[in-house]
This record gives structure tokens, C-alpha cells and sequence, in this order.
């Protein structure tokens, strides 16, 4: 079995050797006629984010090796941060094109310019729309079901004009597998598109899920219970999430990303703890039992089963991160793990605290120590209050940091202060992992 770090070395390897193909084509195979470095340039840093955004399909298609490797938070947001290197290198193209070549600014005007050079102006324009409404996406108030339809037309738009474009030119692409080798490109980009959003889906109809319960919690959080219908289920590793699909078909696409919270090794029922929040998420405890549902999972490296060897855990919550914990700790009682629990749960006020009775009784099953950090304690409260800092870690986590794994889910404020505070006291920073709520 291959180290984790080389199979994720090796796809870093492989998404740069194939984001910088069309260079070294360029450099083997040197367009037939010398337009000057300037131009050539310009046609690289064309070409490297045209196939830069022809990756991102791969980035979005949650292919379970290059997930596994990585986690679905850290390649979605690679797929955000790259995405804006790849619309740099293309608006940077024709920007050292009208510099170099002042007469080709002629070729914006739409009405006149020839084919190609009005499907790079209409695969630019689609691009810009697409950054536009991601990055400004709740500014603009654009509801997250039609901004991710529009999102994948966009992204199709862009590449295959892009494409289009590029073939069009000719000059860098005279040689004929040239041109197949960027026509195969775009139709495994194609293909992936067709797979998340026809193939993925069809394979989820086959296997529904029935609501069995829907039951309320502490803090505004309501536990959905969901039995497979006609199919085994999956087991999943405590800590991990799934996309979820209610009572409409998953061909939809309206689906939401969650962390299990019940036992990993139950395949006959998967629960799904959810704090009432948005505009989904508050219609969670209006769900009737018997209602479908469809799960795509499980996803994410958020857990302790990649950590056999580890000397016990540290898990850092805040809020509703407790669900991938409370996962965590359900499944290490149902194996009888012996080995020594630390939870640090930040909430608000004692009320508040979800699963606070069913973690009780997990410390009767496990060696399981509970730091409660309170920011509105009740006027009796003798225990840790305010927020979790680098003095409340210190008090509490092992001398030896090394022989711990250290799993923090919270917001994202307070995991990067967590964060910060366990580097200051010498955790090494290949025993901190993160889970993020919001992966859209």
C-alpha cells in the first residue's frame, strides 16, 4: 500500500504536468511561423489557463481517489484560488496582444472580427460572469441552486469557446494531434460535467433512503434519521459528511453537505445532525417521516480512523461542530476503544450544548474527558468560560504533544485561533486537522 503523501504528491504532479502540456508542446513542437516572444508568451499563459479551467472540472466531479487524498473543503477551495490564477493568465493573454500588436484590438469589435476571434471575446465575457457571480454571489443574492447551474454553463461556455478559439487561431495548433489532443481535453472535461450531473445522480435513484425520524435537540439542532430502501447502506468513517437530496430527485441538484453524527459502523441507520440556520437547514424539523432521500458519500478526511497508531485524540468543538465528534465518539464506544478521549466543546450557554446528556453517558462507556467553555455561563457555573485560547489548551492537553491528534471543527474564526494557539505550544502541525462547515 502507497504512502498517503506520495499518492498526493502525485496528483499535485499530475494536474501541473497537465496544466503545463500545452507549454511543453509548444517548446517540443514550435509554431511554424515566428511571431516574436511577446506573442509567444501571450499564447502560453492562453493556453495554461485554458487547460487550468478544463481541470476544474476534474476538481469539482468529488472523484473518491483525488478526494481521499486531500478532503473535499481543501480541493473545493484549491478550486476557487486557482480558478482565479487560470482567469488572470487568460485576461492577461489579449492584454499583451493589443500591446504588442496594437492593430489586433480591432478584433473586439464583435460585428467585424472573424469567428474565432468572437468566441474568444464570448468565452472571456462567459468567464467573467462566472467569477462575477461566485465571488460576489450573496452580494448579488443569487440563490445557491440557480448560481450553480448557471455556474456549470458558464464554466462549459468558457472552455469550449476558449477551445474554439484556440483551434481557430491555427497557428500554434496547425499540427492535427495537436487539435485532438485538446479536442480529448475538453470532452473528458465534458464528460466529468455529464457524470456529476446525469451519471452520479442515477446511481444515487438506485439507492433511496427513507426518513425514519426526525427528532429535536439541544440548541436549535434537529437529528434527521434516515434507513436505506431496498439496498445495504454504506459505512462510513466517523467524522466524514455526505450530500444530502430531500423528497425531490437528485437530478435536481439541490443537495447539502452534512456530517454524520451517528455510529460509522451502523449501515442500517445514518443520522444527520443539523442546526436550524439558513434558509434550508430551518425546514429540517418540518421533514415528515417516510420522506426520500439521497445520500452521495461518504466524503472527507476528518477522522480519526487514518490515525490507528495515535495515542488518543484531542477533538476542539464549536457549536454545531459537535456533529463529526459526536460521530467520532458513538463509533470509538461501539468498538470499545480504549484509548483516552479529550473534548473541548465550546458553546454559548449551558442550555445550549447539543448531545450534552448522550455525552455524559459516553464518558460511563469510554475514557472520555469533557472541557465545557461557556461564553454566557450561569451564575453557579464553576467550570471554563469565554473562549478556547491558548492558556485554556495549555491547562488541558497532553505535555506530550506529539502523541496526540488533535481534530477541531468549529467556525472559522475560532479554528484559526485554536489553530494558532496549538502551533504556539509546540503541536506538531502534521497532528492538526480541521473541518470547515461550508463547503459551498
Amino acid at each position: 500500500m502507497r504512502s498517503p503523501v506520495i499518492v498526493a504528491a502525485s496528483w499535485i504532479g499530475t494536474y501541473i504536468l497537465i496544466a503545463l502540456l500545452p507549454l511543453l508542446l509548444l517548446l517540443v513542437y514550435p509554431a511554424p511561423e515566428d511571431k516574436g516572444f511577446w506573442i509567444d508568451f501571450s499564447v502560453a499563459l492562453g493556453f495554461i489557463g485554458l487547460a487550468m479551467m478544463a481541470l476544474q472540472f476534474a476538481l469539482t466531479a468529488r472523484i473518491n481517489r483525488i478526494e481521499a487524498s486531500y478532503g473535499v473543503d481543501i480541493i473545493l477551495q484549491f478550486h476557487r484560488y486557482i480558478s482565479l490564477v487560470a482567469f488572470a493568465l487568460i485576461l492577461i493573454h489579449p492584454l499583451i496582444l493589443f500591446v504588442a500588436q496594437p492593430e489586433t484590438l480591432q478584433l473586439l469589435n464583435f460585428f467585424t472580427a472573424p469567428w474565432r476571434a468572437r468566441m474568444a471575446v464570448l468565452a472571456t465575457l462567459a468567464l467573467i460572469a462566472l467569477v462575477v457571480t461566485t465571488i460576489w454571489r450573496q452580494q448579488l443574492k443569487i440563490p445557491y441552486e440557480p448560481w450553480r447551474t448557471s455556474h456549470g454553463i458558464f464554466a462549459v461556455l468558457a472552455v469550449s469557446l476558449g477551445l474554439g478559439h484556440a483551434i481557430g487561431v491555427g497557428n500554434y495548433l496547425g499540427l492535427f494531434w495537436k487539435s485532438v489532443l485538446w479536442t480529448g481535453i475538453a470532452l473528458i472535461a465534458l464528460w466529468l460535467l455529464v457524470y456529476v450531473r446525469l451519471v452520479k445522480p442515477w446511481f444515487m435513484l438506485k439507492k433511496p433512503y427513507l426518513v425514519e425520524e426526525v427528532r429535536p435537540e439541544r440548541g436549535n439542532v434537529w437529528t434527521l434519521a434516515l434507513r436505506p430502501i431496498g439496498h445495504k447502506g454504506f459505512c462510513f468513517e466517523p467524522g466524514q459528511f455526505a450530500w444530502i437530496t430531500l423528497d425531490i430527485s437528485p437530478f435536481r441538484m439541490r443537495e447539502h453537505p452534512f456530517s454524520m453524527s451517528s455510529n460509522g459502523d451502523n449501515l442500517e441507520r445514518i443520522e444527520f445532525s443539523i442546526k436550524a440556520l439558513g434558509d434550508f437547514t430551518n425546514t429540517i424539523k418540518d421533514v415528515a417521516p417516510g420522506t426520500k432521500a439521497f445520500l452521495d458519500g461518504p466524503y472527507g478526511v476528518f477522522t480519526t480512523e487514518r490515525y490507528e497508531d495515535s495515542a488518543g485524540f484531542v477533538l476542539i468543538a464549536g457549536g454545531i461542530g459537535i456533529t463529526p465528534m459526536m460521530s467520532i465518539l458513538l463509533t470509538a464506544s461501539k468498538r470499545k476503544d480504549e484509548r483516552p478521549y479529550l473534548l473541548i466543546y465550546a458553546s454559548k450557554k449551558w442550555e445550549d450544548i447539543t448531545f450534552r446528556e448522550e455525552l455524559n453517558e459516553l464518558q460511563q462507556k469510554l475514557d472520555l474527558k469533557i472541557i465545557h467553555v461557556l461564553r454566557e455561563p450561569p451564575e453557579d457555573w464553576s467550570g471554563e468560560t469565554g473562549y478556547v485560547d491558548k492558556e485554556l489548551l495549555q491547562r488541558y492537553i497532553p505535555k506530550r504533544r506529539g502523541t496526540r491528534q488533535y481534530l477541531i471543527c468549529a467556525a472559522p474564526k475560532m479554528m484559526e485561533q485554536v489553530e494558532l494557539a496549538l502551533h504556539q505550544l509546540d503541536v506538531p502541525p502534521t497532528n492538526i486537522h480541521m473541518e470547515h462547515f461550508n463547503l459551498v
